[in-house]
């Protein structure tokens, strides 16, 4: 297969702290999450060949980011301001493929890093959001 068509995707968030998870409304483009790794760098005198030598390092569960078509009275862009606001995590998901057989979902628990409205004269209006993850995102089947 070539690839798959990722119209629908979600970015859900737990509304209420207790697992009730509510799609974020207009949501046109999602990425993430961009997860990383350090390489920690342990060369020394004898390194064979003179080639640089490395071993794994701590891991970063990286961000999430989405752009939505902005409505400033739309319930589910007003919940963003508030988890701005806000000084605890609280739980994500992005939800690959929704009502398909190999539906998927990354979980995750992070804060709002950036958030910010453009309004052009000559364009709707938008809103960019980055959500940073704390801790290990977890992709899982749920179809």
């Amino acid at each position: 297969m070539a690839g798959l068509d990722a119209f629908g995707t979600q970015l859900k968030r737990d509304s209420n702290g207790a697992g009730t998870f509510v799609a974020v409304a207009n949501i046109s483009d999602v990425s993430g999450p961009s997860r990383s790794r350090e390489a920690i760098e342990v060369t020394a005198h004898d390194s064979p060949d003179k080639y640089r030598e490395f071993v794994k390092g701590l891991k970063d569960g990286g961000e999430v980011e989405i752009t939505i078509n902005y409505d400033p009275g739309d319930v589910t862009h007003q919940a963003l301001d508030a988890d701005f606001e806000e000084d605890d995590l609280r739980d994500y998901q992005v939800v690959i493929l929704p009502g398909k057989d190999d539906e998927h979902t990354w979980q995750f628990s992070g804060l709002i890093t950036d958030l910010g409205d453009e309004f052009p004269y000559d364009d709707k209006m938008e809103r960019k959001c980055t959500f940073k993850i704390s801790g290990k995102p977890v992709l899982s089947a749920t179809g």
